[in-house]
């Protein structure tokens, strides 16, 4: 038990939950293994989605603030030149991220991503997430939290674009090891998936270039403060403040960008849905 753990992106990580590991991405086809025909195939097909993966989660990030848009197979596999397996394969995974979805007609569908979404899964965010804080102080490696804080308290005293580019990195590792380390299986699960779309969101509002609240490492920062005090309640009390003036933040974000015009081209597989 607890050779490999579950961490907030796909598949699993080897080792412990609690200890802040990072996944290697390594091309297995590197390391020299012998393989067989079967696997080789599902190799290269693996390699193909993986090529145009994040191409796609972009696209289709970039355009779901903007209206309910149909993503149409044939199209997308004619203009990456790939099958329509691996196109599923794409989608699937979208899905699993909460990006997209199928509707009534079995069409794949994107968005709309709108302030409502964003305050129901703040909802979920707020009993969910200090409880599993609470459940998971135990299980945190007090070394890694120390490094974390460490990490956080830098940040806050930098600026400008480093701030931009590790901010997420630095929120999903205090999740993973602060928040996603806790016992209770269904709860993590649970506390994963409606992350997801958030995160689709975030990273959306980065990319057009809303600038970051500098409260927000703030408060990050004060959280593992807490934690590496053991003060758990006021840790998990800090992290439901952090939880509200987030929603808070982003719903004010999604406000200015309803008013930016929407895309004047998108991807050729993207089709606008009258709503």
């Amino acid at each position: 038990m607890g050779m490999v753990h579950r961490f907030n992106g796909r598949g699993y990580l080897v080792g412990p939950a609690g200890l802040g590991l990072s996944p290697n991405r390594t091309d297995i086809k590197s390391l020299g293994l012998v393989k067989r025909h079967a696997a080789d195939e599902a190799l290269q097909s693996r390699s193909s989605w993986e090529r145009i993966y994040n191409i796609i989660e972009a696209d289709v990030a970039g355009c779901i603030v903007f209206g309910q848009y149909r993503i149409v197979e044939t199209e997308m596999a004619r203009h990456f030149k790939v099958s329509r397996t691996v196109v599923r394969d794409v989608l699937g995974r979208l899905h699993e991220r909460g990006l997209v979805r199928k509707n009534q007609s079995s069409h794949w569908v994107a968005g709309p991503l709108t302030a409502k979404t964003i305050k129901d899964h703040f909802t979920l965010r707020r009993p969910l997430e200090p409880e599993a804080l609470i459940s998971a102080a135990p299980n945190i490696n007090p070394g890694m939290l120390a490094d974390l804080l460490r990490q956080l308290q830098a940040l806050e005293q930098s600026e400008g674009a480093r701030q931009a580019d590790d901010l997420e990195d630095i929120e999903m590792k205090l999740i993973d090891m602060c928040v996603l380390s806790a016992s209770n299986d269904k709860l993590t699960e649970l506390i994963r998936n409606n992350l997801l779309q958030l995160g689709a969101a975030g990273r959306l509002l980065r990319r057009l270039g809303l600038p970051e609240d500098q409260s927000v490492i703030t408060e990050l920062r004060l959280v593992a403060e807490l934690l590496t005090r053991n003060v758990v309640k006021a840790a998990a009390a800090m992290l439901d403040a952090h939880l509200d003036a987030a929603a808070k933040r982003t719903v004010a974000q999604m406000k200015i960008v309803s008013i930016i015009p929407g895309p004047s081209a998108t991807a050729d597989y993207l089709n606008r849905m009258v709503e």
